[in-house]
């Protein structure tokens, strides 16, 4: 597995995923497909959101049901591969084929993806 450090901070990553798009989030995007909310091509038609309507509600789902704890390590990367290999994550696309979800939400990203590059741009 690659090292891939963020350049940002713990803080900084988890408000982005709370108040961010669905451009700069996966986690946003995955619970946005699964919402049902319909992903556009924003801008000059490369980044895909919800829309401001459905990033908002994303947004107040989000505050309302989603919760984020995390342990302090040296070296957390070195944690990933094997969190991931024990527990089950289901939103989690990244190292874990296995898990039964994956093709399934693999698809719908996809399917959302592509219904997108067959829409008008919104403003």
């Amino acid at each position: 597995m690659a090292n891939r450090t963020s350049t940002q901070n713990l803080r900084k990553r988890v408000r982005y995923h709370y108040r961010g798009n669905a451009a700069g989030s996966t986690l946003r995007l995955t619970l946005g497909c699964l919402l049902g909310l319909e992903l556009r091509r924003v801008g000059s038609g490369k980044r895909m959101t919800f829309g401001k309507a459905g990033e908002a509600t994303l947004s107040q789902w989000m505050a309302q049901n989603a919760r984020v704890c995390w342990i302090e390590h040296t070296e957390p990367w070195t944690m990933e591969s094997e969190l991931i290999s024990r527990l089950d994550l289901p939103l989690n696309l990244d190292q874990n084929r296995r898990n039964a979800f994956h093709d399934r939400l693999k698809e719908l990203r996809a399917q959302a993806r592509q219904q997108a590059r067959e829409l008008p741009i919104s403003a």
